[in-house]
């Protein structure tokens, strides 16, 4: 698959099929997020995955009550959470850098991924403190995001629909609409 088939063809799964990923793709994944650009080299990144389906189901009942709108990360039979460890965070004219570096870092994961057919969805929809807190995380560390990642099932369940609908998936803004040449 090339970058455009890559990046055009990417979009949100929330249902999987219970196949487990290789875990040598797993660490493939890890090291092309391990590669990424970031402020100053910091690198911010630090990642969290979850492998074995009990522990995602329970990891789905601690992200708080924003989290329940997650609960299809349950039957996904992998899971990455990203988190930035602040003491690799850069400041520029008053702009913390950690978010954008680890944003990057995990994209570029979720990127790489589609090309051994697995597909993701980027969440946001989390209790921090109450998942950081479920997670024992260092006081230092933030978590940015997660995502359930596997191989997807052929047909899109009704939630998976549902959601889709809501959040206006595929309307994208024009590039007049957010581009401006100067």
């Amino acid at each position: 698959m090339d970058a455009r088939e890559l990046i055009l063809g990417r979009h949100s799964v929330r249902d999987f099929l219970p196949d487990p990923i290789p875990k040598d793709i797993i660490n493939e994944i890890l090291e092309a997020g391990r590669l990424a650009p970031s402020t100053q080299n910091r690198q911010p990144w630090r990642y969290l995955v979850f492998l074995e389906n009990a522990k995602i189901r329970k990891l789905a009942l601690n992200c708080g009550l924003i989290g329940l709108s997650n609960f299809f990360i349950r039957k996904a039979p992998c899971l990455i959470i990203a988190c930035a460890d602040l003491k690799d965070n850069v400041k520029i004219n008053g702009q913390d850098y950690y978010l954008v570096d680890t944003a990057i870092s995990f994209h570029q994961m979720l990127l790489f991924a589609r090309n051994y057919g697995i597909e993701s969805c980027w969440l946001a929809a989390f209790s921090e403190k109450k998942l950081k807190h479920y997670l024992k995380l260092p006081a230092n560390w933030k978590i940015v995001a997660l995502a359930p990642l596997g191989y997807p099932a052929e047909k899109k369940g009704l939630y998976s629909r549902a959601v889709s609908e809501f959040a206006k998936s595929k309307d994208r803004k024009s590039l007049e609409e957010i581009v401006r040449y100067l």
